[in-house]
């Protein structure tokens, strides 16, 4: 692991008085609006990305959304509405909620997928799962499918990597599996970070006992949004670590493939 890479805070626990949203009528934090995605889910999407997440992950696309969710309110009534613009052309895909993690807000995500839903359109939850308990059955019963972050098997490279620890996303993924909820599960290959030949081999091994899991994917690292650190003030700790090789994806490949999974990147 890179000796000059620092890590930020950890914590184990979720902090309620910090991340609880709760009002009348489901209203959210809105970061940022995709309308036509193709990587958060299948088919065309409309991703909606909330305000506010407890990790600190090192390699986070939107830091921006860290912390407690924050800006100006928007009702579910109103997000939806804007959703609607575009169901036919994401009628093959749906509609996914992402952040930050929208687990922060479950009251706004129900009403999003209860009126997703009423309308035919297919619901997909990208979540680490560190809040999962935040999620209820009716939440879920609304969720077509998680998508689910795991960042890491190992419980040293997990809080190093995001601040948290693992243990509550395992515990979500067994939850899901129990419940027969179809995941996918996405991990973020970062050379010197996450790529350690056991940290892999733990999460392939863990994937595996799962029998829910439709498809697991490999990210490659990226620095699409190390421009959001120095705007945000952040840190950034990743700023010489480079995107991993063809040869480094094809090794954690391989190594899902040694427990019976066939990962993509």
């Amino acid at each position: 692991m890179n000796a000059t890479l620092e890590a930020p805070t950890t914590t184990c626990t979720y902090e309620r008085p910090a991340c609880d949203i709760a009002t009348s009528q489901p209203s959210g934090y809105i970061h940022s609006v995709e309308t036509c995605g193709t990587v958060d889910g299948p088919g065309v999407r409309y991703i909606l990305f909330l305000h506010g997440c407890p990790l600190r992950c090192q390699y986070c696309h939107n830091p921006d959304a860290q912390g407690k969710p924050a800006g100006e309110l928007t009702s579910a009534k109103d997000a939806f509405a804007d959703v609607k613009k575009y169901k036919s052309f994401i009628k093959s895909g749906g509609l996914t909620l992402s952040g930050g993690e929208p687990l922060m807000q479950p009251d706004f995500v129900q009403a999003m997928f209860q009126m997703a839903k009423d309308e035919g359109i297919h619901t997909a939850l990208d979540t680490s799962g560190f809040v999962g308990h935040k999620a209820t059955d009716e939440l879920l019963a609304l969720t077509d499918l998680v998508l689910l972050d795991i960042k890491s098997f190992s419980p040293m490279t997990h809080k190093f990597a995001t601040g948290v620890c693992v243990d509550q996303t395992l515990k979500f993924a067994k939850r899901l599996d129990a419940m027969n909820k179809k995941v996918w599960i996405r991990f973020v290959l970062v050379p010197g970070l996450t790529d350690a030949e056991k940290n892999i081999d733990g999460l392939a091994e863990f994937v595996s006992t799962l029998g829910n899991v439709e498809r697991v994917e490999i990210l490659p690292f990226h620095k699409m949004g190390e421009g959001k650190y120095e705007i945000s003030g952040i840190q950034y700790n990743l700023k010489n670590t480079p995107s991993p090789t063809a040869a480094q994806i094809q090794s954690a490949k391989d190594i899902f493939a040694r427990h019976g999974i066939e990962a993509v990147a």
